[in-house]
């Protein structure tokens, strides 16, 4: 799913845009941010056409809650590389 880096924006540009930074760097698309879960919690991500796009947080919260609001405020660590 992953290419070579394409973004033109830096990691702390997507996330004041709360794009993907992953998602855009990788495979040039321009997501938004939500909260999305697997077997490991609930983390900061991307979909595409209702499926997994990309994994930008480093951390997994225990909680829907816990997520959503890290990522409201802003309270997380984002990923550089997939």
């Amino acid at each position: 799913m992953f290419h070579a880096p394409s973004a033109s924006l830096n990691a702390a540009q997507a996330r004041a845009e709360s794009i993907g930074y992953l998602a855009l760097t990788y495979a040039g698309k321009r997501l938004p941010l939500q909260v999305r879960h697997s077997a490991a919690g609930y983390f900061i991500g991307t979909t595409e056409e209702g499926g997994p796009a990309s994994r930008e947080s480093i951390e997994y919260f225990r909680s829907y809650q816990a997520a959503d609001q890290a990522l409201t405020i802003g309270c997380w660590q984002q990923r550089l590389h997939p």
